[in-house]
């Protein structure tokens, strides 16, 4: 049998089903032994192969391959059958065979196969002792207890590994969150050095080289005037590469400014029309400009992915003492009430929610179904 330890119930009704059919097999072997059939030696036989058939279905189980498991499981019915012939105490093993069929088997071919040995039990029975009720409602009622046993299993078995699979994306979800959270902060920390280097180090640089160029041009003639220009060019050297170090440490994405990045997004949002209404120049600070960059990020990437939209917008407003983004679509929008949005967009929508409130602002997601989505994130100028 093919081995899949989803949970200790799988592998304890595995156990059983082993333990059952040694405990069959062996009253089969004693039957041979003390009530002397017709070809005693030919039964023994048969009833040794049998053993090292599904002894050998451990071997098989990890080969997991169909052809290797159906010659196994025909094999195995081959010497149950040729000991049905010659033993009636083999009936007995028809219900451990029931199980086999109905988990090796695919589809309707289980039950089918269930059904033929049911009929060959009920045939044998009747070869050895005569036809009767009993020898037909027996067989008849473990077929049964079987199919619903078998039925019962494959169903705890399919939830078992849709809970997997949902245990799966689960730790995925985490993952990427977790991930998100580590990227977010490490932008922040690189953006907050680029804010206190540029206002500090830079400007002190810029004033400094000022200085001293105004000092050079005071007495051009001075005996230092020569050690003041070397003092102002490296005061400049320094300013610029203080510069570079800002530039390095801001989000590449952001070299050009929050605007050109935000029509970067929208330019690369495919199957939706985006457009972008922004202030030509964004004066703010890089950690906030980041905050914005990934929100109007993870709310487009909803958009491409669950609002079947045809046209989106994206409206930042620096009015007042806070900021507020804007973006809405024509898509097939949801019930964010009950929440029906999807796993994926929830996901999304919750990481978008998330980074707004680490910032102290407050998001609202206003949606109809089948008449758009607009999520407002008001952001306030500096982090709280």
């Amino acid at each position: 049998m093919a081995d899949h330890q989803l949970t200790p119930v799988f592998t304890g009704l595995r156990l059983g089903l082993h333990a059952l059919t040694a405990a069959l097999l062996t009253v089969v072997a004693v039957r041979i032994v003390v009530g002397s059939p017709d070809h005693p030696v030919l039964a023994m036989s048969l009833c040794v192969v049998f053993a090292l058939i599904y002894l050998a279905g451990a071997r098989v189980a990890t080969r997991r391959t169909a052809g290797l498991t159906y010659g196994w499981l025909a094999a195995l019915s081959l010497c149950w059958l040729g000991l049905l012939v010659l033993v009636p105490e083999a009936a007995y093993l028809a219900f451990p065979m029931f199980f086999l069929y109905l988990h090796l088997l695919p589809g309707i071919t289980g039950p089918l196969a269930v059904v033929a040995a049911t009929a060959a039990t009920v045939w044998g029975i009747g070869w050895h002792s005569g036809f009767s009720v009993g020898g037909v409602v027996g067989p008849v009622v473990g077929a049964g207890v079987a199919l619903l046993i078998g039925l019962g299993y494959q169903a705890l078995q399919r939830e078992a590994v849709d809970r997997e699979r949902l245990l799966a994306d689960l730790v995925a979800a985490q993952e990427k969150l977790a991930a998100s959270e580590r990227e977010q902060g490490m932008l922040a920390e690189r953006a907050r050095l680029a804010r206190e280097i540029h206002d500090t180090v830079a400007q002190d640089l810029s004033s400094i080289g000022m200085l001293l160029h105004a000092a050079e041009r005071a007495d051009p003639e001075h005996p230092g005037a020569e050690y003041l220009r070397t003092a102002r060019e490296t005061a400049g050297t320094a300013l610029a590469e203080t510069r570079g170090i800002v530039r390095e440490l801001s989000p590449p994405v952001l070299d050009d400014g929050l605007p050109s990045a935000l029509r970067r997004i929208a330019g690369s949002t495919p199957g939706v029309s985006v457009t972008v209404d922004t202030p030509a120049t964004v004066d703010l600070p890089m950690d906030l400009q980041t905050t914005v960059l990934r929100i109007v990020q993870g709310a487009m990437a909803n958009v491409a992915q669950h609002a079947h939209a045809t046209h989106a917008g994206i409206r930042l407003d620096l009015g007042g003492q806070e900021l507020v983004i804007e973006i809405a679509d024509d898509g097939q929008g949801f019930d964010p009430p009950s929440g029906k949005a999807g796993s994926s967009d929830s996901f999304g929508l919750r990481a978008i929610r998330e980074r707004v409130e680490q910032w102290g602002g407050s998001l609202s997601v206003a949606s109809v179904p089948g008449d758009g989505t607009t999520v407002t994130a008001r952001l306030p100028r500096s982090a709280q």
